[in-house]
């Protein structure tokens, strides 16, 4: 999948501010903790730890798969990661960018992104009517992937 210039560049700003984090937040930097950081912000796949351990133990052949849980943790506790737990047995990892919402295949369990600017007035809404001090949302759509659809017609 080629990344357009815009999507690189984009990477590479949300790279820097998420080691200015770890950085202020004491969190040492490891080649290791880059390594899985720079995987999670150049995947649009919210990979599992075990994607990013199969893609980084060529680069690390002593790390672990509870390197990488250990590292995602780390992350997660410092507001870097989300951990997606959906219908699927194994928690997928996405790095927290800008506030966005999943549509999530019913067949083959893929999650895609999708930003959608007209919720943010839904948390203000649900204050004001229910006088609640709102934390955040969380909503998935489900449904079936075009790859999934495809397969059907044939």
């Amino acid at each position: 999948m080629l990344m357009s210039h815009t999507h690189v560049h984009e990477s590479h700003e949300q790279l820097k501010d998420a080691l200015d984090t770890l950085k202020q937040t004491g969190v040492r930097i490891t080649p290791q903790r880059h390594a899985i950081l720079e995987f999670l912000v150049d995947s649009m796949t919210h990979p599992t730890a075990d994607d990013i351990y199969k893609a980084l133990e060529g680069t690390f052949p002593n790390m672990s798969v509870a390197t990488v849980y250990n590292n995602l943790r780390v992350f997660r506790e410092i507001g870097l990661v989300r951990e997606l737990t959906y219908g699927d047995t194994s928690s997928r990892f996405d790095f927290i960018t800008t506030e966005h919402y999943h549509v999530i295949c019913e067949s083959c369990n893929k999650i895609v992104d999708f930003h959608y600017p007209g919720l943010d007035e839904v948390e203000q809404f649900a204050s004001h009517v229910t006088g609640f001090e709102i934390s955040h949302h969380r909503m998935e759509i489900y449904g079936r992937c075009p790859d999934c659809s495809n397969k059907d017609l044939h």
